[in-house]
């Protein structure tokens, strides 16, 4: 049917079904995806990215798995009997040096484990120590990481939708933290909060984890939430307009479903980076309160207090201080170029 040009009648031949040709054509062109998978496959392609997330899985993995095969505990003080003398031998090892004890056994013929960074001024394997310790800080980093999630999702979306005087009260509380010194306010929370948690965990199963690490988690949930708060609510405050959240309101939806329905989700890609990008600071501010004594418990390491503890032999083995320094920058490096990656790859406006 031939159309005319200025006819109103629509044109049949566009309404053709296509032939089973033109579907194939079609699908080869390009593959039905997601978000998520678009995501990830401009992720592969930075090989920063990639080769940070190695990284810091292969530092992950070994600090779960070699605690459970290695010889020497993180706590156990070597050359240390009941009801034998102290072997002071075993005191400040170099790097694969030995004890006398480990000497008379290697001298027999018998093999013994190496230590690998030596041992610290109480005999215990530093190894493992700091093994240990990059456990703790991850681990501390990971959980203050979350707790901060959970907060700044929920504050910011609630901010966001809700708008009004809601809005301007949560954004006033945000505008006060975000004026305090945050260095000299985490300080003194630590200092405070780890007296007067010692009482109330004493005999529980928290008393496990410890006053200072569970002070930290606080500490973490009381001061570092308002960034993951402000950008979810600038997020929000854009998606809230769309045409699928006023439709979904005409239905009927309450704020709650919505939020948890459809705004969050749209944010989550935004929701990742942040995340990501927050975990290499929450270590960062472990490792510095445990430098200054405000980090975890007592025998139990972390890289802080590892480098706070390498001070008092500064002059005579410096390796103490440089090796829990290197596995710090290493981790935060990775984590803050693998946030970059993740930037780079999930946020749309970076993609268009």
């Amino acid at each position: 049917m031939n159309k005319k040009i200025f006819s109103l009648h629509p044109d049949l031949d566009a309404f053709m079904p296509a032939s089973e040709a033109e579907k194939e054509y079609m699908v080869e062109m390009r593959q039905s995806t997601t978000f998520f998978k678009d995501g990830v496959k401009r992720l592969l392609k930075n090989k920063v990215a990639t080769a940070s997330f190695i990284i810091i899985l292969t530092i992950a993995l070994a600090s779960i798995i070699l605690p459970m095969v290695w010889p020497y505990s993180y706590d156990a003080m070597l050359g240390v009997s009941p009801g034998k003398p102290v072997d002071s031998s075993y005191n400040n090892l170099r790097p694969f040096e030995y004890g006398a004890t480990e000497l008379r056994l290697i001298e027999q013929g018998e093999k013994v484990f190496p230590h690998i960074f030596g041992t610290d001024s109480s005999g215990r394997d530093y190894f493992i120590r700091v093994v240990y310790g990059t456990r703790i800080s991850l681990a501390v980093g990971f959980f203050a990481s979350i707790i901060v999630l959970v907060i700044g999702i929920t504050v910011g979306s609630i901010s966001g939708y809700a708008g009004g005087k809601i809005d301007l009260y949560v954004m006033r509380i945000v505008d006060i933290i975000y004026s305090l010194p945050d260095m000299l306010v985490v300080i003194l929370l630590a200092s405070v909060l780890r007296v007067s948690l010692a009482g109330v965990i004493e005999g529980s199963v928290l008393a496990k984890i410890g006053s200072n690490i569970i002070s930290l988690f606080i500490v973490f949930g009381v001061l570092y939430w308002v960034s993951m708060a402000r950008l979810i609510r600038g997020q929000i405050l854009s998606l809230r307009e769309q045409e699928y959240v006023l439709a979904t309101r005409a239905t009927g939806a309450k704020g709650s479903w919505i939020i948890r329905k459809h705004l969050i989700p749209n944010s989550i890609g935004v929701v990742i980076i942040s995340t990501a990008l927050q975990i290499p600071s929450a270590i960062f501010t472990e490792s510095y309160l445990s430098f200054l004594g405000l980090g975890v418990n007592a025998p139990m390491p972390s890289l802080g207090s590892l480098a706070s503890e390498a001070l008092n032999g500064l002059t005579s083995y410096p390796f103490r201080l440089v090796i829990p320094a290197v596995v710090i920058s290493l981790i935060v490096l990775s984590l803050n170029l693998f946030g970059d990656g993740l930037r780079d790859a999930f946020d749309p406006k970076l993609n268009k």
